[in-house]
């Protein structure tokens, strides 16, 4: 006698299996609570409105702040701010480049020449070199450069020339510096390779190894140029009418030193985050190169922000 044993066919669903077919039975996925993040936006929350309520209660005469954001003086000194960061940064990006690549020099002179400039400047105040470039004249009566130029030094010294000079070449040794660490950054390898191609050692720079060297250049100039905007303020001293002395103008005289003070504080909060925006998305297309992966943008950063405490549609089956 023969026992029958019958077969389940093979793709048979058991019982209690998903949905779709699968063997298996379906998992229940239950998203984690970030109870912690709640908890910290709302203490940031309570502190910001805190803050706001104590400045609300301050003698401040908040309707002069907002009269006086778009005062003529001060966009004109608005514009005198942008300027001179824009061309004391370019002075001392060309500077950086130059004592950069002669610090990098093999010729023992313009070494020595490159470091002595990136020593003095980085070692004294901005304040100081802008006070100095200011009292020249108590020096030098007369520049004169032979056949090539003479004046006398208070004509040539100007408010405007003061600060380029001041924030320029106090820049020019910080930049120097980061110039040379990127340089330093692109392997030798790239350098001899040039070199075996018959390349000179100046096309090998600009075509070689400056460009390679930029992603590393350029997140610190950002930062520096950043700083620059700040920075300008200081040029107040030396009577260059920059956002900061239009400000304190309209506040010495119109009696409202607080309130234009706030008004500064806004523009440059405003300058800033244009700069700094700007920034961002430089250094992402010089990343392209160096990261399989671009970071995000600053929308998709708050589209991902926004949609953190939500349940995906798969966790929520």
């Amino acid at each position: 006698m023969t026992d029958k044993i019958s077969k389940e066919p093979a793709d048979a669903t058991p019982a209690g299996s998903g949905p779709s077919g699968s063997p298996y039975e379906a998992i229940k996925a239950i998203p984690v609570r970030h109870y912690g993040r709640w908890i910290s936006g709302v203490v940031v929350v309570v502190l910001l409105g805190w803050l706001l309520y104590a400045f609300s209660q301050g003698n401040i005469i908040w309707d002069t702040v907002w009269d006086k954001v778009f005062d003529p003086s001060i966009l004109d000194g608005l514009a005198n701010t942008i300027i001179i960061s824009i061309a004391s940064m370019a002075l001392g990006l060309v500077l950086g480049i130059v004592f950069a690549v002669m610090r990098l020099s093999k010729n023992p002179v313009t070494g020595a020449v490159a470091w002595l400039y990136i020593w003095f400047f980085r070692g004294t105040p901005v304040y100081v070199q802008l006070l100095v470039w200011f009292n020249l004249s108590l020096i030098f009566q007369y520049i004169n450069l032979g056949p090539i130029y003479k004046n006398e030094t208070v004509d040539v010294m100007t408010p405007f020339m003061v600060a380029l000079l001041g924030l320029g070449l106090n820049e020019g040794a910080y930049m120097a510096e980061i110039v040379r660490a990127g340089i330093q950054s692109v392997d030798e390898g790239q350098t001899e390779a040039a070199h075996a191609l018959g390349m000179s050692q100046t096309k090998t720079m600009g075509r070689i190894v400056l460009p390679q060297a930029m992603r590393v250049i350029v997140p610190p100039t950002g930062n520096e140029f950043i700083n620059m905007l700040k920075t300008s303020s200081l040029v107040s001293a030396v009577q260059y009418t920059e956002l900061l002395r239009a400000s304190s103008n309209i506040g010495s005289t119109a009696g409202a030193v607080m309130e234009m003070l706030f008004v500064a504080s806004i523009w440059y909060l405003a300058l800033t985050s244009v700069f700094s925006v700007g920034q961002y998305y430089l250094e992402r297309r010089f990343a392209r190169g160096s990261t399989r992966n671009l970071p995000p943008t600053p929308w998709q950063r708050v589209k991902k922000n926004l949609t953190t405490f939500k349940r995906s549609p798969e966790m929520s089956a």
